[in-house]
């Protein structure tokens, strides 16, 4: 019996790994697709976010369908279809195309996701057993950071971008014939259908939310749009609430966020990823812009933030057992924003092995962030809503990792053309000037054919105080959650529902 939850805990962790090594596998890529493509700094963005955004968007409503008609089917599917799309955004032509493929992926991402947690959930009924098997499912993500830039670095190194995307096919064909062989059926008997009210407007909030803030560096903070975007996602996001509220089966149960230590453990997770997914999004461009380091080298220099999150992912469960949730996860996002911080006052040849010690203090940050929230968040609801529960704790991860990506990078984006727009290069003529702000890549083309050594001085200087700031509004964020997470409960957790039945299963 114990074999058999364990090769379930195998297929869970592979499915795990191979969408986070989708998500970091692209980092590495960036500057490829910016020489490429000609992506500016705003379609980078997208082709990260459409991903992220996809995932967030669907995977509460994706988790009720796995608990309703099957988790083993719904991973199954999920994987075959992930893989199809990885082998067509290897044949893309322009970003456009790559960001609807990356959308596509991450539709099929999101009802692989929520199936990974939900599973495990129900093949560990022990609470201890389980917070060691989701302790191994978090390092997982921690392999994943580490083997995705650096797996995408030696893909660059001897093929065309396109290898990134056409690696993750034979992996994800693997495990979706693992999954077939090694997982039995469960499912939640009585979970209702799809809130599709809910999955629109809920989509709709983030989606707006997310093209708002890419949009700002490009329109203006203040513009009238961008004020009217805000607005309007507001309103979404009460609408969603009202809808949910007043279903009769709500896609995402929004009663839960009554109970502080629940909020509090999904607010963690979002602030933990949406400082991952920022820095990794700016630590690719200047590695390889600023320092001229090609892929493969980039992505071995990423391995210290790797490993620590991993090595943080395993010792946080033994951590919170001693000294309960809440201690644990505070001094994991306090470690997040000081990363942050020292980045902020670090100069631009800046020693590897001090930004060797940033990204460890990054990554057992993350690491002791991730799992006890995890934890937290699966431990409020009953065994036969596991579904529901890992897709919020999947939907704050994404959603969190979704909103690093466009706040730090349109913070960023704002800054460096702000910067490049009072530097020596303001005196190019304005097709130039413009061609120059759209990214640091087309900045460093335009200077060096342009003006040499002087204008070159001007965009690193434009990067780095753009590089800054962003990662200073990374600081003030992993802060603000450290004190929102002393909510979070010590030793004893609470539950806002009495068990349930266990889940019924059905022989594979």
């Amino acid at each position: 019996m114990a074999r058999n939850r364990y090769a379930v805990l195998l297929v869970a962790c592979l499915a795990t790994f191979a969408i986070n090594l989708d998500t970091n596998i692209i980092n590495v890529a960036l500057p490829a697709l910016n020489r490429e493509l000609g992506a500016s700094t705003s379609q980078l963005q997208w082709i990260v976010d459409a991903y992220n955004l996809a995932f967030a968007a669907l995977v509460l409503g994706a988790g009720s369908l796995g608990d309703r008609f099957g988790r083993r089917p719904a991973l199954i599917i999920g994987l075959v279809g992930f893989a199809a799309a990885s082998g067509l955004g290897a044949l893309c032509e322009t970003s456009g195309q790559l960001t609807a493929i990356r959308a596509v992926m991450g539709v099929f991402a999101a009802l692989i996701f929520p199936t990974t947690l939900s599973i495990i959930a129900n093949a560990f009924p022990d609470r201890g057993e389980r917070a060691r098997a989701i302790g191994i499912w978090g390092a997982v993500t921690g392999v994943a950071v580490a083997v995705g830039p650096v797996t995408g670095g030696l893909l660059l190194e001897h093929f065309w971008w396109g290898s990134v995307f056409l690696a993750l096919v034979p992996f994800a064909v693997l495990t979706a014939a693992l999954a077939i062989r090694l997982v039995p059926e469960s499912r939640d008997p009585a979970a209702p259908g799809i809130d599709l009210p809910g999955v629109v407007a809920g989509s709709a909030t983030i989606g707006l939310l997310v093209y708002t803030i890419i949009e700002a560096p490009h329109r203006g903070w203040d513009a009238p749009l961008t004020i009217a975007g805000f607005a309007v996602t507001a309103v979404l996001a009460a609408v969603f609430v009202l809808i949910e509220r007043r279903a009769e089966h709500p896609m995402l149960d929004v009663s839960v966020f009554a109970t502080r230590a629940f909020t509090a453990a999904s607010l963690s997770v979002t602030v933990a990823f949406f400082a991952l997914f920022g820095f990794i999004f700016l630590v690719t461009q200047y590695f390889q812009f600023m320092r001229g380091y090609g892929p493969l080298s980039t992505g071995v220099r990423i391995l210290p933030v790797a490993g620590t999150i991993a090595l943080g992912s395993a010792v946080g469960p033994m951590l919170v057992s001693r000294f309960g949730t809440r201690p644990i996860v505070m001094v994991g996002l306090a470690l997040l924003g000081g990363s942050f911080a020292w980045i902020a006052g670090s100069p631009l040849d800046e020693s590897y092995l001090l930004i060797v010690g940033q990204m460890v203090m990054m990554g057992l940050g993350l690491g002791l962030t991730q799992v006890p929230a995890t934890d937290s968040i699966l431990s409020v609801l009953p065994p036969a809503k596991a579904g529901v529960g890992s897709a919020i704790n999947d939907a704050t991860r994404e959603a969190g990792g979704t909103l690093g990506v466009a706040v730090v990078g349109s913070v960023y984006a704002s800054i460096f053309t702000s910067h490049l727009n009072d530097s020596s290069l303001a005196q190019l003529p304005a097709g130039l000037l413009a061609q120059a702000t759209s990214s640091v890549g087309a900045a460093l083309d335009v200077a060096q054919r342009t003006g040499g050594e002087p204008f070159v001085h001007a965009v690193q200087d434009s990067f780095l105080s753009a590089f800054h700031i962003g990662c200073i509004v990374g600081a003030a964020v992993c802060w603000a959650g450290a004190l929102a997470a002393s909510a979070l409960p010590g030793r004893r957790r609470p539950r806002v529902a009495d068990p349930e039945p266990a889940t019924v299963s059905v022989p594979a």
